[in-house]
């Protein structure tokens, strides 16, 4: 089945059906920063609830935290973001754009955009310096004699701090996880492509501590978890993949890290990365605080724990999710979009619609129902418009199943369940729709796109 897709037509069924506006619009915008509106936040609750699912609720050696956004600013010395947490920047004088120098072939020139940086006469190009990514902020009452603080960049380092309480309070050893979601920011040169590359995102990120010489197996299990995770939830496999790091990637700690990309509109991109730390945090929070961050085993054996650390982006996992389910098709001679989202990651799981709204038992049928399933499902009431509209609009924000109360429900209390995707329709009591639903959303879903 050919794509269709583009970031254009994401960024405008986004804002048409409210699951994206540009933040602080009516004071004209703030550079790639976004608010999620409505079905946005359902869509990216799910895909948090299912990432937290996989990691601690379907497995026993892996549990959860929330560390603090602000963090002793110390903890960024020891983990080496202060002094190498950069950016090459360059400026141009003329246009006064800012690049990465490392991204150059991949930027715009301001002036001549098929052109890229340094490629026309008037281009003058700075010497590339280096730009710290963090956010800075002070604790005080004034800015002048408080004390200089970070917005963390990463919520991994609230993680290894945590090591010794979590390990003396979770009652697991090693092999075990520290599993946690929430806001990280960092100041990116260019940011941009909608909800790919923002200031301010949410991380999924696991840190899972193992033995030393356990440490390259676990590494790769991980790799295939992770993979198999999109897989599971509608990811096409002809859109994902595997690329290992070169040595010259690699971070100076790191034995091993490779990303799972996804094909997005703008090219095969890092959707998450899977990286083998070795023993460098702990060490290093040791080196710093004068803690001991090591595990002891029962005969006495010491020794610092490798991490492994699968780490994704909320923002970034939502915006694969929705390019991979955007679908076009002409359905009785009309233009349908369709997003095609697994219906555990779709915001709304069934629309309740009664045919004719006016129709006074027709629409108590339909809110009856919904009343009813609202309690176990998210599942929305719509009765504005043509049924036809109404259809499009669910079909649009992903709804999987569209169950219709007309004139037959009134006679014998039997409804039509529409499936999104192969807009098969099926007869059904009333009374069984629940369980119907629950069955549906328990079964295996392959998306039609495969």
């Amino acid at each position: 089945m050919e794509d269709v897709v583009t970031m254009d037509k994401i960024v405008s069924l986004c804002r048409r059906r409210g699951f994206v506006f540009p933040s602080s619009e009516i004071y004209g915008g703030l550079g790639s920063a976004y608010d999620y509106g409505h079905y946005g936040v359902l869509l990216k609750n799910n895909v948090k609830a299912r990432w937290l699912g996989a990691m601690i609720q379907e497995r026993d050696d892996i549990v959860a935290l929330d560390s603090a956004i602000i963090l002793h600013p110390k903890i960024w010395e020891a983990s080496g973001h202060v002094s190498g947490f950069s950016d090459p920047l360059v400026d141009c004088r003329f246009c006064k754009k800012r690049f990465r120098a490392d991204h150059i072939d991949q930027s715009e020139c301001g002036q001549r955009p098929s052109k890229h940086p340094g490629e026309t006469s008037q281009c003058d190009l700075t010497e590339a310096r280096q730009f710290n990514l963090m956010f800075e902020t002070t604790i005080g009452p004034v800015a002048e004699s408080g004390s200089r603080v970070y917005l963390r960049p990463e919520t991994a380092q609230g993680i290894f701090v945590n090591f010794k309480n979590v390990a003396q309070l979770a009652r697991r050893k090693p092999p075990f996880g520290i599993a946690q979601v929430g806001k990280s920011f960092r100041n990116e040169i260019t940011p941009g492509n909608f909800l790919f590359r923002t200031r301010e995102f949410e991380q999924m990120e696991m840190e899972f501590f193992v033995p030393p010489a356990e440490a390259e197996q676990w590494y790769r299990t991980w790799i295939d978890e992770r993979y198999g995770w999109y897989t599971r939830y509608g990811i096409r496999e002809s859109h994902l993949r595997v690329r290992p790091h070169e040595a010259d990637e690699l971070s100076h700690y790191s034995s091993g890290t490779s990303d799972i990309e996804y094909l997005f509109p703008i090219g095969w991109s890092e959707l998450e990365g899977i990286a083998n730390r070795g023993a460098f945090d702990l060490t290093q929070h040791t080196e710093h605080s004068g803690t001991k961050l090591e595990w002891v085993e029962q005969d006495g054996t010491r020794y610092v724990p490798h991490v492994i650390e699968p780490a994704a982006g909320a923002d970034r996992a939502a915006l694969a999710f929705l390019v991979d389910a955007y679908d076009e098709e002409v359905v009785a001679e009309r233009e349908r979009t369709v997003l095609r989202l697994h219906p555990a990651i779709a915001p709304v799981k069934a629309a309740v619609l009664p045919l004719i709204p006016r129709n006074e038992d027709m629409a108590a049928k339909a809110r009856s129902l919904y009343e009813e399933l609202r309690r176990r499902f998210a599942v929305e009431h719509d009765d504005s418009g043509q049924i036809g509209r109404r259809y499009r609009r669910q079909d649009e924000i992903g709804t999987p199943w569209g169950v219709t109360v007309d004139e037959q429900t009134l006679v014998d209390d039997t409804v039509t369940i529409r499936d999104r995707d192969s807009l098969e329709q099926v007869r059904l009591g009333i009374a069984q729709v629940g369980s119907w639903l629950a069955d549906a959303l328990a079964s295996d879903w392959t998306t039609p796109k495969a």
